[in-house]
Order: structure tokens, then sequence, then C-alpha cells
């Protein structure tokens, strides 16, 4: 058999014409299209795609010219500004608070210092619900530090919770001690080691933070707190040597600036800081035991008095440093939320009080200066006077006395300072003018030189507007008002030989390159002749020693002691009328070489006596016996000068 397949047959069929000839006679002619049958689909024809690709095109270098135009802004024409930006962005800073300056006592003791401590805050987006999930972080948290903090639950929450839900910084509590912030930070690592252990625990205190700064501190208490005042939450000067030199205890504060990426360090893109230079430190002229001896004196007789306040001074004669400037009632500056508002503040130069009779030194100066009397020379004073519109007596009614111009101080006679005083003049107007000269001279309606704050300069009119009672009055120390310094440095001024010297509390400021720098000396002014200044101290010595003077009771045994009682009709500041008492004692030691002025003033006494010799002659010989010893001023040893206080007639 033959492996091939064997040829199929054809089957015969109608020829096919063949390539370009025209079919034959009996061929089928070819069909010409007619016309469209209905409900067939009509031909689509394409446009042309080149508008299209235009436009797109047009569109596209549009966008991109666009692109061009902000890149060519952005590095080029705004290139610092958005540089300036981004640094801001991505560098932060934090303040170094300067260390503020210590103050402290003439020997360095340190009555207001500053500590260690810690501003507690919080980063509120760290308490979200998206950060902890958990819906109450906030309330949680809250209640965690509220008792640490020893504050209101409430007032945290919100603070954790801030309207402004991009604030990435609030204070929780400013100025805590080291001892809360361990609280704090003890209790956030227990919180984070459970929560890493417990994947349902939250550690809800990871946003709190701390902030070290420091913390002002009186190591004393209420000693001197008059003087010193206060700092504030701002850790600012608020009253007070801190307010008054606020600017050099203060110190500047510096700054460190570092880069930071999700809130934390970025430790190779360098930093920068600026220091915290610290403030000064300023040295007083405060003695603190003797300050110690006066506040405790007259917080004892305050309260034994039931009286309103009270202040004493205790100044050196010779260079008008102010030794002690105790009140009463104080107040601790370390907690202000305890203090009466009444008891804020320096009483002793910030209150204006009618001095009374201790003010009759001063019209004794200008009698004598003037040479219208000598001491012994003879008063004939009657139990009234009438002067003017008024009939004037003394603080008792008393037979017609006899007295020397020592025993018209001696025995504190209103009577006789008017009639004293009245021979300054040819006319009582021009005896006001002399008299008041010699106020004005004191120190009297002008401010001390301490420069306190709030201090005020008292109250004294020109003699053209003295009433007809003023005339008067005035020379007794009614109708005139002084603050407590003023009076004080009115007896240091007699006691340094008739020289005034400003008083002093500062006395000078170690900066912090550490070298000490003295105050400025304090301005010194002649007021009487030195004879009168001695005549004077004489005369004050009869007002103490002789059985007849008002002030016995701050007799010091072995030292010659010249003073002045002083008990005048108070002004009651609420009311501005008279009521009740202002009692007074002011004085120095020895009196024939002074060293050390004292003054005693006590505001409404409503218990036991109020007169000024009864209860601030106590006060003042017992703040004056612990001065002497402590600057260990012994006695001079002479005899006092006993001039004579009545005549025979």
């Amino acid at each position: 058999m033959s492996d091939r397949e064997p040829p199929r047959r054809r089957v015969p069929g109608p020829a096919r014409p063949a390539a370009g000839r025209r079919p034959g006679p009996g061929a089928r002619p070819a069909r010409r299209p007619g016309p469209p049958r209905p409900g067939a689909p009509k031909a689509i024809r394409l446009g042309s795609p080149r508008p299209r690709l235009r436009l797109v095109g047009v569109l596209l270098t549009l966008v991109l010219l666009a692109f061009v135009v902000r890149l060519v802004q952005v590095q080029a024409v705004d290139a610092s500004t958005y540089a300036t930006k981004a640094e801001r962005n991505r560098y932060v800073g934090q303040v170094l608070a300067a260390e503020r300056g210590e103050i402290t006592d003439r020997s360095g003791v340190a009555l207001a210092t500053s500590e260690d401590a810690y501003d507690i805050t919080a980063d509120p987006t760290m308490f979200t619900q998206d950060e902890l999930e958990i819906a109450d972080g906030p309330e949680r948290a809250a209640a965690l530090l509220a008792p640490i903090l020893g504050q209101d639950q409430e007032k945290l929450a919100a603070k954790l919770r801030p309207e402004n839900k991009a604030l990435r910084y609030v204070k929780l509590a400013g100025r805590q001690t080291p001892q809360v912030w361990k609280q704090i930070k003890d209790l956030k690592s227990a919180l984070a080691k459970k929560a890493g252990s417990d994947d349902s625990a939250a550690n809800v205190l990871a946003g709190v933070f701390s902030v070290p700064t420091s913390k002002r501190v009186y190591p004393n208490n209420e000693l001197a707190a008059g003087i010193l005042g206060w700092v504030n939450a701002e850790g600012r000067g608020g009253g007070g040597i801190e307010l008054q030199l606020d600017k050099r205890l203060a110190g500047k504060d510096g700054e460190i600036r570092y880069a930071q990426s999700g809130g934390r360090l970025v430790p190779t893109a360098g930093s920068t800081e600026t220091p915290a230079v610290p403030g000064s430190d300023i040295e007083l002229t405060i003695d603190r035991d003797i300050q110690w001896a006066a506040q405790n004196a007259i917080s004892k007789q305050v309260e034994e008095s039931a009286a309103d306040r009270g202040y004493v001074i205790v100044q050196d004669t010779r260079t008008g440093e102010v030794l002690a400037m105790a009140n009463a009632p104080g107040f601790d500056p370390n907690d202000l939320s305890e203090a009466e508002p009444e008891a804020l503040g320096n009483a002793a130069v910030q209150d204006a009080f009618e001095p009374g009779s201790t003010a009759k030194v001063l019209s004794m100066a200008a009698v004598l200066e003037e040479n219208v009397a000598a001491p012994g020379t003879h008063v004939v004073v009657p139990n009234r006077l009438h002067r003017g519109d008024r009939l004037f007596k003394d603080d008792i009614d008393h037979p017609t006395w006899y007295l020397t111009l020592n025993g018209v101080l001696a025995k504190s006679s209103n009577i006789g300072t008017i009639l004293a005083t009245g021979q300054l003049g040819k006319t009582q107007a021009q005896a006001n003018k002399v008299l008041y000269d010699y106020l004005r001279k004191f120190g009297l309606g002008s401010l001390t030189g301490l420069g306190f704050p709030g201090e005020t300069k008292g109250i004294l009119a020109p003699p053209d507007t003295w009433s007809t009672s003023q005339q008067y009055t005035i020379p007794f120390g009614q109708g005139v008002s002084v603050n407590a310094m003023q009076a004080a440095s009115v007896y240091s001024t007699i006691a340094n030989g008739g020289v005034r010297v400003e008083p002093t509390l500062v006395r000078g400021s170690t900066g912090p390159d550490g070298r000490f720098t003295p105050a400025p000396k304090p301005e010194r002014t002649r007021v009487v002749s030195e004879k009168t200044a001695k005549t004077l101290a004489r005369m004050l010595e009869s007002v103490v020693d002789d059985e007849e003077g008002t002030g016995t009771k701050a007799r010091i045994p072995g030292y010659r002691v010249a003073g002045k009682t002083g008990t005048a009709n108070r002004v009651d500041p609420a009311t501005g009328k008279y009521h009740g008492y202002t009692s007074s004692f002011a004085g120095f030691a020895p009196a024939d070489k002074p060293r050390i002025t004292v003054s005693c003033v006590i505001q409404n006494a409503t218990r036991g006596s109020y007169f000024g010799g009864q209860i601030c002659g106590p006060v003042y010989k017992q703040v004056m016996e612990f001065a002497l010893k402590t600057l260990q001023v012994p006695p001079t040893g002479a005899a006092p000068a006993n001039l004579p206080v009545t005549f025979t007639p």
C-alpha cells in the first residue's frame, strides 16, 4: 500500500471569473447599494484629537508655571522669611531663671534666701483619648495630682482639657518643693511600669513635667517681715525691700535654645545658651537680735493693751543706720494666705499719726535755738489758757504750776509749751513761721530718705494755712502728723549734736562678681547747734529721772536716759474723726554720750492704761537695755544733770 493520501475529488461548481475580466454573458450582475433599511444604526465619524491635546497641554503648562512661580517665591523672594519660620518651629527655647539674691542682716545672717523648686507643667495633648486610649485621662490625672499639689481637682482637670486642642503647655503649680516633684515623679514611674506590663492600664501622668526654678524662703518667719516684704507668684518683689530693690535682687534670666523633633532634643543639631546672671545680695543695717527683741516687746504690749497696732524703731544715733524696725501685728511672708490684709506692709513708715507730746522737743529746740528762753526760764502755767476760739488745758487738772522751761518739758505741759513758743515772734503769725521752719528742718512733712515703698510724708501744712486752733496745738504735737521713722529721727538728730543724718536700711550689696559695694553715704544736715542739742538732752533726762517727770518707767539702772512721753488724740483712719489715743515714748541713751535711739508707738490701746509713759516706757526700757548690751555700750558713769523743774514764786 502506498503511504500517500489519494487525491480528493473536486466537486464541479460555477466557474469564477478570472481576475481582470468582466463577467461573461449569463453571469449575475453585481448588487448596488440601496437605501438604508429602517432601524439600522448610523455610522459615527470621530473628530480630530488635536484640539483636545492642545487644551490639555495648555492646562498642564499653567499648572507647571504656577509651581515654578511658587518655588521661586519660596526659595528666592521669601527665602529668609520661611527659613525663620522653620527655625522657629524647629528650635525651642527655655528660660533659665536667675538666682535671686539673698537679704541679710548687718552680720550676714540670712533674712531672705532662695531654695530649689519646680514649676509643675503638663502637655494637654498627651491626655487626649487618642493618646491614652481612655476618655477620662484629665480627670484621672487631676484626681492623683490634686492632693499632692493642694489644688482643686476640677480646676486641674480643666487645665488638662483646654478649649484650645493644640495647646501643648500649661502650668499646673508654681514653685513647688523638690519633695512635691519627687512624689509626682515616683507616682509617674509606678504608672509607667504598670502600663508596660498591662496593656489595659494607662499612664495618665505621662504628660506631667517639671521646670527647675527657685522659691523664696524667709528662715525667721515673721521677723522683720515689714522690712523685707515678700515675693509674688511671678517671682517679683511684692513689698518692702523685695520690691524696692527688686531689679538688683532679681538678676537677669538666661535662655537655652535647642533643636527638637517630636518634642525631643536633637543632640546633633547643636544648641545655644545665654547664662543667667544671679541677683545681688543685699546687706541691711538691721541687727537680727535687736530686731527680735524689739518685735517681741512690741508684740506683747500690743496684745496686753488690746491695741490696734504698734511699732518700735531702733537707730544708731551717729550713723543713722536703722538697727530694728518692728511692727505688731506682723505677718509671715512664707505664707501670705494666713496674713491679715491690714498687717501687710510696714506701718512704721506707712502710717501717719499725730505724735502728741513727743513733738514738744521740737518746740523746745526752736525756743532754745532762737534764744528766747533757757532751761531755767520761769513759766507760770495756769489750769486753763484761753487762746483764739478755744480753752486749752493739760492732761490733768492742776493748780497754777510754777515751772521752769525744763519743768514744762518734764511735766509735758501743753499750756507751758504754748506760752514758750509764743515768744518765737512778735506776732503769732511770725511765731508760727519760725516754728514751721524748725519742723521742716527736723524732717517733718518730707520723706525720710529710706526710699521705702508706700512711705508717707505725714502732714505739715504751711503756716499761713494754720487754723486758729492749729496755731496752738501744733506746738504740742496735735494738728500735724508724722510716721514713726520721722519721730525717731528727731531724737537721733538731738542725740547726734543737732545734725540730722538721713536714716538708712541698706549697708550695701554684693554683686555676682563677689564685690561688695557700700551704700551711698546718707545726707547730713545741721538743724540746731551742738549747744542747743546738749541742752535738750539734759532737759530730756528730767522727763525720766525726776520724780515729777512722766517717763520714770523708762529708767535703766546704770545708764543716763533721755526721752519724752506722748499721749495724743488719735484720728481713726476708718472715720476720719478722733477716737482713742496714740501712745508713745522716744529717747536715747546714754544721755551724755548717745549711741542708740529707741522710739515706741502704740495705736488705740483699749485695755489698761493708754498713757505713753505707762505702756511705751516699759517697751523702750526693754528694747534699749537689750540693744545697749548687744552693742556692748558701757555706762558713762557721769552724774545726771538734775536741772530744776519748778521754781518758787
